[in-house]
Parts: C-alpha cells; sequence; structure tokens
C-alpha cells in the first residue's frame, strides 16, 4: 500500500469539490480499490463491540486481502448487502441510556471506505462553527471559539441547545435530498441508502424505520453533519448572521450547539425564529433536548431571561469588573467560576413545545428568509 498514492486520489477528490462547489459529484467511486480498502480496514477501530454475526477483527485478519476484494467486487457490483445493526445500550449522566447501533466488522470497513470518499468532497463545504467528528478538530477548539466569543466579544447573550434523540430522527426523505446536491455516484449512494434500511435487530426482532441513522455506525456522525451543515450552519450564516443588530456566533459539536450574541434583541429572535422552524413545518423540525431558558411550571413555556437586572446589553456595555461579575452570574443565582459565562439557564425538562410569545416583555418578530 502506498500512502502517497492514497494522498493523491483524496486530494483529487477534495480538489474537484473545491472547483465545482456547486455541483453535483457523479464519478467517484473509481478511487475506490484494493488499496483504498486496505486503507479503510486500518483505520477501523479493532477493539469495538461485535456486531450480528460475532466475527472479530482476528478473524477478518485471518484471510485479509481475500476478504477485502470480495467486499470491494461486492461493493461496486450492488450485490452487498448491509447486515441490520445490533441494538445495545449504555447509561447516560442523566440515569436514561442511549441506544447505540452495532455493525458487523466488515460493514464498519465498507462504511469507512465510504466515509473517506464524502469526507473528501464535504470537508470543502463545511463551515469553520462545526466542529464534532471532523478530521483535525476537537471539543477543545470548539471550547477556545466559544470562550472568545464570551470573553473578547462580549457575546454574553447566549442559546444553549441540544436536540433530542437526534441521530434517531433524521428524516430519510430529507437526507437523501441534500445528499442530491452534492454527490449523486450511483455506488456511493446505493451503499448510503441500504446501510438506511438496514435496520436494527433487538432481542431477536428486526425493526426497520423510516428515519434516523443509528448511533454507533461509522457513517453516522458524517450524515448528521451533512444534514446539519444544511439545516443549521449554513442558515445561521446565510440567513441569520446578515439580519442580526449585532455580531453573534454559532458553536456546534455534532448535535449540541450554542449560539452567542452581542444584543439581547438579536437572541429572541434568533430563538423565536429557530423554534417556529422547529414546531413549524420547515426544514428545522428537530425536536430540542435542552434549550437556554426558563420554563414554567409545567414545561410547556420557554423564554430568554436577562441575567441579575434584566436589562438588555444594547444599552451602554458596563465596565470590566462589572461584565466580569454579571458574566459569571446564572439567571440571578451564583455559577461556579470554572463554568463558561452565560445569560439563560437551561430548562431541567426536555422543550418540545416552546410558546416564546409568551415572554415576559415583547418579542421581535421571526426572521424572514427573503
Amino acid at each position: 500500500m502506498d500512502p502517497a498514492n492514497l494522498s493523491t486520489k483524496r486530494q483529487r477528490i477534495a480538489e474537484l469539490a473545491r472547483r465545482k462547489p456547486e455541483t453535483a459529484l457523479f464519478t467517484l467511486h473509481h478511487h475506490i480499490d484494493l488499496e483504498w480498502m486496505q486503507e479503510a480496514y486500518e483505520l477501523t477501530r479493532k477493539d469495538g463491540a461485535l456486531g450480528i454475526d460475532g466475527v472479530t477483527a482476528k478473524d477478518y485478519e485471518a484471510n485479509l486481502q481475500a476478504n477485502l476484494a470480495d467486499l470491494l467486487e461486492r461493493i461496486k457490483s450492488g450485490r452487498y448487502k448491509a447486515p441490520p445493526v445490533r441494538r445495545t445500550y449504555i447509561p447516560k449522566a442523566d440515569g436514561s441510556q442511549r441506544p447505540l447501533g452495532i455493525p458487523t466488522f466488515e460493514d464498519k470497513v465498507a462504511q469507512r471506505a465510504i466515509v473517506m470518499v464524502l469526507e473528501a468532497v464535504y470537508e470543502q463545504d463545511f463551515l469553520p462553527c462545526s466542529h464534532g467528528f471532523r478530521p483535525g478538530r476537537s471539543a477543545y477548539e470548539a471550547l477556545r471559539v466559544l470562550y472568545g466569543a464570551l470573553t473578547r466579544q462580549g457575546q454574553y447573550w447566549v442559546l444553549d441547545v441540544d436536540i433530542r434523540k437526534y441521530f434517531d430522527t433524521i428524516p430519510h426523505h430529507h437526507l437523501r435530498a441534500i445528499l442530491d446536491q452534492r454527490v449523486t455516484d450511483g455506488v456511493i449512494r446505493r451503499m448510503i441508502d441500504k446501510w438506511l434500511k438496514a435496520g436494527v435487530l433487538e432481542d431477536g426482532l428486526l425493526h426497520l424505520a423510516t428515519e434516523g441513522t443509528p448511533q454507533g455506525g461509522v457513517i453516522s456522525p458524517l450524515l448528521s453533519n451533512i444534514y446539519l451543515h444544511h439545516v443549521l450552519d449554513d442558515w445561521f450564516e446565510t440567513e441569520v448572521k446578515p439580519r442580526m443588530a449585532g455580531p453573534c456566533t454559532l458553536v456546534r459539536f455534532a448535535d449540541e450547539f450554542v449560539m452567542t450574541f452581542k444584543n439581547h434583541h438579536d437572541a429572541k429572535r434568533c430563538w423565536k425564529c429557530w423554534e417556529s422552524g422547529l414546531n413549524g413545518t420547515g426544514s428545522r423540525s428537530i425536536p430540542t433536548r435542552r434549550a437556554s431558558s426558563t420554563s414554567d411550571p409545567s414545561g410547556q413555556v420557554a423564554r430568554i431571561q436577562t441575567a441579575t437586572d434584566h436589562r438588555s446589553t444594547s444599552s451602554a456595555s458596563p465596565t470590566r469588573g462589572r461584565r466580569r461579575r454579571r458574566a459569571r452570574r446564572w439567571c440571578g443565582n451564583a455559577r461556579p467560576r470554572a463554568g463558561l459565562p452565560a445569560r439563560c439557564a437551561p430548562s431541567t425538562t426536555g422543550v418540545g413545545s416552546i410558546d416564546t410569545s409568551r415572554s415576559g416583555g415583547s418579542t421581535p418578530g421571526c426572521l424572514r428568509s427573503s
């Protein structure tokens, strides 16, 4: 295997994607050869949980070249059959359980081979605000950007959102429509469709779904980034920023994101627009699990709460000492110094249907797309 040859192939794909940013690419699978599959195998974790067939990485390696050649032939000929993922659960910090889908080892290798192609294309499109599951990026970089927006740029008004069950609720028809804009290669798209339709095996029963991509698969994080790039990142950059009175920043790590604003009214406008997309029929119809807001006892009303004195940041900026004291307040309650400064407190219950029109004070109208 020649690493320089593989690097050249990736560079060719990336250069093609850069030269044609608005064009759907339809000839990509010819880059996938035995050398490409060998690299996909090397990048696949060998100590992961087993899929439904029980084959380990050591078992697969016993006849590696023949297995990779056969896998490559099945991928390109269309004979590859994506096996269902094995459902397992891991505990979460809040006491609930997170469902995971564990593919077979061979399926992980196949997914990695397709991810290597898609990454070369979409890394040219992804915006700097996205930090999760991307090569060369990490949560530490996301925290640095957020820290700079809060402390150096004075964007103290914060919307902190976590999308509830995001990986399980991605609508397949929307995802396919988004992929149509960039990748129409028959082999690549056929493989993605097979993974979306593979289903989940739990307690001996096969469950098929028309939405979601099981969390735990190799390709799932990339598909989730592609979807949120169009639904959130690009929307914030092209629709929100030009309409704001002051500077604002989006920092996203997978399905969790934070929006910071210099102006209080900008934060309220953006939240109302995002909420209307969540509860309406727009493309942003994804339920949020947590938002930086306060709730009424029934958990149905959420509103943006200002800090301590409830005054807008559109007024004169406080002195440095006052700003620091105010940044350490969390809706009137002292916040740990180690935490990041923010103006809004997360609700303790899931936010399903939110009505900001019942907030205290006046709420500006929704952003308009035209």
